[in-house]
């Protein structure tokens, strides 16, 4: 399989700080909230996670950024080292950063500090952009795309670029591949277009926010329907290509000017969804960057931010993490080491992992069934699948009908699964003793049999879960009423009869 192909972020840095703690009680001198037992993590922010977010795909990045010499831009440049390469514009003022304070991963409190922007082009960036081959633009209304908007727009005519809008700065370039707000943003940036409002920041664009996220708006069909309709101005508007307008933990609505597509969560996420909007962009970029369609593209976004927000968010990136990697599954079947991290990253992070196993042989109603049902009792699920000698051994010399490499694409392509793994035992046992998940899944035509793998799940405190299985579904039924079936005669396409 090729590498992935190199991609170009431009965009403005932050340096983010996050003050984890317990909350017991409340200040004797005020009734405001105590919180003890600190525990400081700095990791990359704007654009900077933007970057490593994509490297993390195994991606080559280049991070187009304006940053100065104050203590803030030099953190960033140390975290930054070894995950992407840096092309530095000057900076006006110090490097913005924020501070939040959070407890049980829910932010108390937010401190914004630094009023850094980008001062002006330089011909290293000006190169960097003409010979990209895809452009991220993260753009945080700190200057950055401005002062590049010139080659932004050039750029936008030959090569795919996704532009990740911000209200403070200004709306993407002519020709962009797709732009990327969430839902309070698109409506702030329709109703822009429709009065001819120009952008603003300070008190005026909270007000604005606060009210785009208010009312009807906000719940049900009416957020659809507003969604749908900010997102066909914006393409409109803006003459982009396509409009991804991201509904939180609903998935992400994908507009061209026609009728829209919504592309649900694979299940409901819980946790810090700071940065789930560049992981969602991060992942559209790349991907359009190897050659995907669009809708393609949003569809994997969407499935990788619900990921990213129940594995932890970016505290993956903190000063004392080491850079995460994701290298994409091979599609050769063999097991891979993307289960393992998958499971890991989730047990480090707090949540549940959930495996199920199986041979997947003509994937059908009843497998989806069960995987999807898996999917939604914990924070991740990964897929034991049997390979090709393991199948034949347990079914005969006719089986498997569909090879391991195919089975275990179609596997990955199911939204509710995480990640894929494979064994050529008879059992999982092996396989199940690496991954340590908290709940091993199975179809209820197992209720009553002792599962050999069984002793094995519990003796590290894991689960087995039965769910019910779809009656009249089975790979076997369906092999036998398509061999029964009549087929069509050569000359005239008609079924024999």
């Amino acid at each position: 399989m090729s590498a992935p192909a190199p991609l170009l972020v431009v965009g403005d840095a932050l340096l983010d700080h996050d003050l984890y703690g317990r909350v017991e009680r409340l200040a004797p001198d005020a009734p405001v909230p105590v919180v003890s037992s600190l525990r400081h993590i700095t990791r990359p922010g704007g654009a900077a996670l933007a970057a490593c977010l994509a490297a993390a795909d195994g991606r080559q990045v280049t991070l187009v950024t304006a940053l100065g010499d104050d203590e803030a831009s030099e953190s960033v440049c140390r975290l930054l080292a070894d995950r992407v390469h840096l092309v530095r514009l000057p900076l006006t003022g110090t490097l913005s950063s924020k501070t939040r304070v959070l407890t049980e991963d829910r932010p108390l409190l937010r401190l914004d500090d630094g009023d850094g922007r980008a001062r002006e082009r330089t011909d290293e960036a000006y190169r960097a952009i003409a010979k990209a081959e895809a452009v991220l633009v993260a753009d945080y209304g700190r200057g950055t795309a401005d002062v590049l908007r010139d080659a932004l727009r050039s750029t936008a005519a030959r090569v795919p670029v996704v532009w990740d809008p911000h209200p403070r700065g200004n709306p993407p370039v002519p020709g962009v591949r797709l732009a990327t707000p969430c839902a309070p943003e698109a409506r702030v940036f329709a109703n822009r277009l429709r009065t001819g409002e120009e952008p603003r920041g300070g008190s005026a664009l909270q007000a604005t926010a606060r009210h785009a996220d208010t009312g009807e708006e906000s719940q049900g069909a009416g957020a659809l329907h507003a969604a749908a309709r900010h997102a066909d101005t914006l393409v409109r508007g803006w003459r982009a290509a396509s409009v991804a307008v991201t509904l939180g933990g609903r998935g992400a609505l994908l507009s061209h000017g026609e009728t829209p597509l919504l592309v649900p969560s694979p299940v409901t996420a819980e946790g810090d969804a700071c940065g789930a909007g560049d992981r969602f962009a991060a992942t559209a970029a790349g991907l359009l960057a190897d050659g995907e369609l669009t809708e393609t593209a949003v569809r994997a976004a969407v499935h990788a931010a619900t990921r990213y927000v129940a594995e932890g968010g970016a505290r993956a990136f903190a000063v004392d993490a080491a850079p995460a990697t994701h290298p994409r599954p091979s599609d050769d079947g063999e097991p891979t080491d993307d289960a393992l991290r998958t499971a890991a990253r989730v047990r480090a992070a707090g949540g549940a992992v959930v495996a199920a196993g199986g041979c997947f042989d003509l994937l059908h109603a009843g497998h989806v069934a069960l995987l999807q049902a898996a999917r939604r009792t914990g924070d991740c699920l990964v897929v034991c699948v049997n390979s090709d000698a393991s199948v034949r051994r347990r079914k005969g010399d006719g089986r498997p009908l569909v090879p391991l490499a195919d089975r275990v694409r179609v596997l990955r392509a199911l939204e509710c699964v995480d990640a894929v793994a494979v064994f050529d035992e008879d059992t999982p046992e092996r396989l199940l003793a690496e991954l340590r998940p908290h709940i091993w899944a199975k179809g209820g035509d197992y209720a009553l049999a002792r599962l050999p793998e069984a002793s094995l799940v519990e003796s590290w405190g894991g689960q087995v879960v039965l769910f019910p299985y779809l009656d009249g579904r089975s790979t076997t039924g369906i092999a036998e009423r398509a061999a029964a079936a009549p087929r069509p005669t050569p000359l005239t396409g008609r079924r024999g009869r």
